[in-house]
């Protein structure tokens, strides 16, 4: 590791960078939208908090993000980094691009060129290497031309700047380049730079390490310090830095890099496919960037959007900085740790009075009201960002939380508050022998894994059914609303008395974290997951223990040919469109034969007034001559759903029990026995008569609130409330042997 231990003298040393001032045209610092000032730091994990001041960052991408496998340009992850610097440059932060990859993609022109002036008796000649220096001098034009069309069509102004490792020697070219860089950002101008490879005195780009930076790696570690950058980050082909090679199962992500603790232990694989260094050049850059000073962070630039979430303060990637070694949390509470924490503390909880854990919950709902404020403002960063970032009006009002929302919160956990005790109660006695009975009782399932969309409103409805239930907790929430949950888990947890522990709801920042804790079937009772049905299904592919929920909400309206039709038409609107994306909303509407003449045409002209695109099964679509669905077990969440015409309730049950999800179904009809008949035959968790399938939500059942909606038939089945978080043990007492 000697490029570790001495590579700072290289580029950090030969002299004091030149200072260059953070502020725009009229010498105010901007601040910034996405990262609001008030942040309060004990909500983030110290790794990341510096984020929080980031002004001026230096982005690197490697040859291995812009190429593909195949040495072609990736221009879905180029097209993705432009968009998240165009955020970045609007939001008020001064970015700059440090690009690989114009050697590979004048390589890549370079023998089209050879191939098409080349004859056929050329071709059967041994073919020698293209010239790396000529590679570089095609390839550099068209890389820059590709990124001037990208931000042009982004309204974005980029800039290129070519440099040798030798014109850093001189101190009037540097001073230069500080002037021209300040100018370019306060026009709010994108610098481009790249090393001149073309004119580089390197023997071999790829080879000849020597000079003061030897790699644009080393060029972006370089320009942090000379530039005044605030954050560097690296993008990569993997996560970050890894204990050893990815690819082996073994290796850990190294979430914060102690260069005394891990110079010795990290395992480096292969150099990049197409580079010159990988991840052992750009550790060696972030080593000697961190030395002097510099926060840095190695991260994929495959994802579409790591960027953007390494300055939200999200623990992705791995971080070097000058202090890390003085954190305090250096050793991480692994997933197990966190999970028998919560164990531990869910038996203290059981261990109170009845009367001590109602007070909990009446200090829980106390607290929400006391710190609304702060909690309303850190909703608000939360919804700044996604309004920023262009998430659908859906998302962002189910993020938004308002006065009235959480006094509603507080509200229900009042009511949890006052419902009867569920711990303890017996549910079954039997007297088997003389001085023996034997009794069946409620007890709390112990740990609930409960991974959930971004609402940061089910955070607390959980949390405070939890409590009531007498189990442990850990929440792992949507991204989106990460200062929410934070805050909401603060005050929460304030709540709980150190006679328990706030210990006892542990919340998980990182999506890195979720297959750890889906290993612990030791300690985990219970998953429950809330979302989409891919996530749904990874969950429950990924894991040993009890999973509960559903993959899938295909929900069905059966229209009977006695039902009232104006009562139908609204049962529909409503099952469709009160909320398309939810899990209880119709996808498929069933009508009766008897009803093509008329009543039909009524229900479609009525979705259709809604914005509702139909598509048919295969009766529907030969009769009313629109588009046939892709599939009958089909889940829109949206403004679609399929219509389907069948001869009678039989054939209607039949469908659903066959296509369905087993979620939600109802029949609109006035013939009693026909309702009990479909009532009866349906499979589902939750079958309705003349009421719409969003009535299926346990604030509309009176459960208070629930974690979820259950399509299992083994424990919870529907709208889990605390009844759905209890399980059962036996008492024995008298003489018996």
């Amino acid at each position: 590791m000697e490029v570790l231990q001495n590579g700072f003298a290289k580029f950090a040393t030969i002299t004091k960078p030149i200072e260059v001032p953070l502020t725009n045209g009229n010498g105010t610092i901007n601040h910034l939208n996405l990262i609001t000032e008030t942040e309060d730091l004990s909500n983030m994990d110290p790794s990341r908090a510096f984020v929080n001041k980031v002004k001026r960052l230096i982005v690197k991408v490697g040859t291995a993000v812009v190429t593909r496998s195949d040495g072609r340009l990736a221009l879905g992850r180029l097209g993705a980094l432009c968009e998240q610097l165009k955020d970045l440059n609007l939001q008020g932060y001064e970015v700059i691009l440090v690009t690989s990859g114009a050697v590979g993609l004048g390589r890549q022109r370079l023998r089209y060129r050879k191939l098409a002036n080349s004859s056929f008796s050329d071709l059967q000649k041994p073919q020698g290497d293209l010239d790396g220096k000529a590679c570089a001098a095609v390839g550099q034009s068209s890389l820059m031309a590709l990124y001037d069309t990208m931000f042009s069509q982004l309204d974005v102004t980029s800039s290129q700047l070519l440099v040798n490792d030798g014109f850093f020697r001189d101190s009037g070219f540097r001073k230069q380049l500080s002037d021209t860089i300040t100018s370019l950002l306060e026009s709010k101008v994108i610098p481009i730079f790249n090393e001149n490879d073309a004119v580089s005195t390197r023997k071999a780009p790829y080879e000849d390490s020597s000079g003061i930076f030897w790699d644009n790696d080393s060029l972006a570690g370089l320009l942090a310090l000379e530039l005044k950058a605030d954050l560097l980050v690296l993008l990569s082909d993997v996560e970050g830095l890894y204990s050893g090679p990815p690819s082996d199962p073994n290796s850990k992500l190294i979430h914060t890099y102690i260069k005394e603790k891990h110079q010795r232990e990290v395992t480096f694989g292969d150099k990049s496919r197409l580079g010159r260094g990988g991840m052992t050049a750009k550790v060696n850059a972030a080593v000697c960037a961190a030395h002097a000073g510099i926060p840095v962070i190695i991260t994929s630039g495959y994802a579409t959007d790591n960027i953007i979430r390494v300055l939200q303060g999200e623990k992705i990637g791995t971080v070097f900085h000058r202090d890390a070694h003085l954190w305090k949390n250096i050793k991480e509470e692994s997933a197990h740790e966190m999970a028998v924490a919560a164990r531990n503390s869910s038996r203290r909880l059981q261990a109170l009075k009845s009367e001590e854990r109602r007070k909990i919950l009446l200090a829980v709902a106390d607290a929400l009201e006391k710190n609304q404020n702060m909690i309303m403002l850190e909703n608000q960063a939360d919804v700044a960002v996604a309004v920023a970032a262009g998430y659908d009006k859906s998302l962002i009002s189910r993020l938004t939380l308002k006065p009235e929302k959480i006094s509603s919160l507080a509200k229900s956990v009042r009511v949890l508050a006052d419902m009867e005790e569920p711990i303890g109660q017996i549910l079954k006695r039997t007297e088997l022998a003389d001085e023996l009975v034997l009794e069946k009782i409620s007890c709390p399932l112990g740990v609930l894994l409960i991974i959930f969309e971004s609402r940061p409103d089910a955070l607390v409805q959980i949390a405070a059914l939890a409590i009531r239930s007498g189990n442990g907790l850990l929440l792992k929430g949507g991204k989106e609303a990460r200062r929410s949950n934070a805050v909401l888990h603060k005050v929460i947890t304030s709540a709980i008395p150190d006679t328990v522990s706030g210990k006892l709801i542990g919340l998980v920042t990182s999506r890195d974290e979720i297959p750890d804790l889906l290993k612990l079937d030791d300690v985990i009772d219970l998953v429950v997951p809330r979302g989409s049905n891919k996530l749904v299904s990874q969950i429950k592919e990924s894991t040993r223990i009890p999973v509960l929920g559903h993959a899938d909400g295909i929900c069905h309206v059966y229209v009977d040919k006695s039902a009232n039709i104006e009562m139908a038409k609204q049962i529909v609107r409503d099952a469709k469109t009160d909320y398309p994306a939810a899990c209880n909303a119709m996808e498929t509407l069933l009508v009766h034969k008897d009803l093509c003449n008329g009543g039909l045409n009524e229900l479609i002209l009525e979705l259709q007034r809604e914005g509702v695109q139909i598509y048919g099964g295969p009766k529907a679509s030969a009769v009313l001559n629109i588009s046939e669905a892709s599939s009958l077990h089909h889940e829109y969440s949206s403004l679609a759903c399929t219509i389907e015409i069948v001869e009678d309730v039989f054939v209607a049950i039949d469908h659903i029990n066959k296509h369905g999800s087993a979620h939600t179904e109802c029949i609109v009809t006035e013939d009693s026995e026909v309702a009990e008949t479909f009532l009866s035959q349906v499979d589902s968790a939750a079958v309705f008569h003349n009421a719409s399938t969003r009535f299926c939500d346990g604030a509309r059942f009176g459960l208070g609130a629930e974690v979820g909606i259950s399509t299992s038939r083994i424990h919870a089945r529907g709208p889990v409330g605390v009844e759905g978080l209890l399980t059962k043990k036996w008492y024995g007492s008298g003489f018996c042997f």
